[in-house]
């Protein structure tokens, strides 16, 4: 369906509304679609549900597509991110038609627009434009999977081999294909979604978490921390209070292949990789990679709350003593009478870049980011101010949406 420049007129006219009410609109829209398609429960995450952190993100894709509509393209690198993310979810094209269907009857029912409006139409040609895209881009990341050794396409059962305890927070899931059959090489950086029964629902649930171990290994490791309800405010994650509380060793999950476009871009490269809490847990898995097959330095700096907090800490320090390309610098916000500085933490309170040595930050290099949302923002600001160009800089999102630049 072919946007005429008339209807793109008309979409472009409801940005005002989009800013202003667009998540009241989109509330309303998954509400609606899940209350009509109650399957898809098991699709979406309804803890973003519960926040409002989907339907906040989901407002701000559609004012962005209404504001580039004469050029979608501009979008491109959010339309990655976001294929990526459906292609983990094992979202198909024809869940397109039935977004698309509730998501013009919300604009009708929430705005007091006829379906048969110019505007609806307007919005289904533009719907469906974008779906197309969409759907192409997902088609040609569901091929590669098929084609890849090891992978495959959908949901794959699972067995928790190992689980182990990193921190106060932080436990490590040990996975292996229950059908005993090989596993890909992925990307060190890349995420897999993991999906279980949460009896609270009644219904499975699925949560991305990135894969903090290297490829060429016989298993999938991923590190989640246990969302603290009474912590700054959150509630539990349905998924990481399951894997935490009722998930054990020898139980099944379902998994669908590793995805995602945080990977490094240069391995050959100087890397520095910057994260805070659990956000280290891709940047474990670039370091013990380029630790193995780069001759260049890797500098590797996180922050965490304290050492109780401090998830996978052996293992990086032991990559960093065996090998002298890994620099290695850990901040502490709060520090205890045990800690000793130098040997578990290097600063303490909060970390900012520009107090670190010119040597740490190389114009140069290749810049990683992942922790909070505000945290990735105050860092990438941070670095350009010490000179870093921003195409150097890439961050991970483990939440919904993307950074805000």
């Amino acid at each position: 369906m072919m946007l005429t420049e008339q209807q793109k007129v008309l979409v472009k006219a409801t940005v005002p509304i989009l800013r202003e009410s667009g998540v009241a609109l989109t509330d309303y829209f998954y509400k609606r679609m899940l209350n009509n398609n109650p399957e898809l429960k098991e699709t979406f995450n309804m803890g973003h549900q519960r926040s409002g952190a989907q339907a906040s993100a989901l407002a701000g894709a559609v004012l962005a597509y209404a504001e580039n509509i004469d050029d979608p393209m501009v979008l491109a690198p959010v339309v990655e991110l976001i294929c990526n993310k459906h292609v983990s979810l094992n979202i198909q094209a024809p869940d397109y038609n039935i977004v698309g269907e509730n998501l013009l009857y919300s604009i009708s029912e929430v705005l007091s627009i006829p379906m048969d409006a110019p505007l609806i139409d307007a919005w289904k040609a533009a719907y469906f434009q974008l779906a197309d895209l969409f759907i192409a881009t997902e088609k040609k990341l569901y091929e590669e999977q098929a084609a890849k050794v090891g992978s495959w396409v959908g949901w794959r059962n699972f067995v928790v081999d190992k689980k182990v305890r990193e921190s106060n927070e932080v436990t490590s899931y040990y996975f292996v294909p229950e059908d005993g059959k090989a596993i890909p090489l992925f990307k060190p950086g890349q995420y897999v979604t993991v999906r279980v029964y949460v009896s609270e629902l009644g219904i499975k649930q699925p949560r991305q978490y990135s894969l903090s171990n290297m490829p060429g290994e016989d298993f999938l490791r991923i590190s989640v921390k246990r969302e603290d309800p009474h912590q700054e405010g959150q509630n539990p994650g349905y998924v990481s209070s399951t894997l935490h509380n009722i998930i054990n060793e020898k139980d099944v999950v379902e998994l669908t292949a590793p995805i995602g476009n945080f990977v490094l871009v240069n391995p050959s490269n100087v890397n520095v990789l910057i994260s805070a809490g659990v956000g280290l847990t891709p940047m474990v898995s670039m370091l013990k990679s380029l630790s193995n097959q780069s001759s260049k330095a890797v500098h590797f700096i996180h922050t965490s709350r304290g050492s109780t907090a401090h998830a996978l800490r052996d293992e990086v320090k032991g990559i960093a003593s065996s090998n002298d390309t890994v620099k290695l610098h850990i901040n502490y916000r709060n520090i205890s009478s045990t800690d000793v500085q130098g040997e578990d933490y290097h600063t303490h309170g909060h970390l900012n870049l520009n107090d670190l040595s010119a040597d740490w930050l190389p114009a140069d290099a290749d810049y990683y980011l992942c922790g909070p949302i505000a945290f990735m923002q105050e860092k990438r600001k941070e670095l350009v101010e010490f000179g870093i160009s921003n195409d150097r800089i890439h961050s991970e999102a483990f939440s919904t949406g993307g950074v805000p630049a």
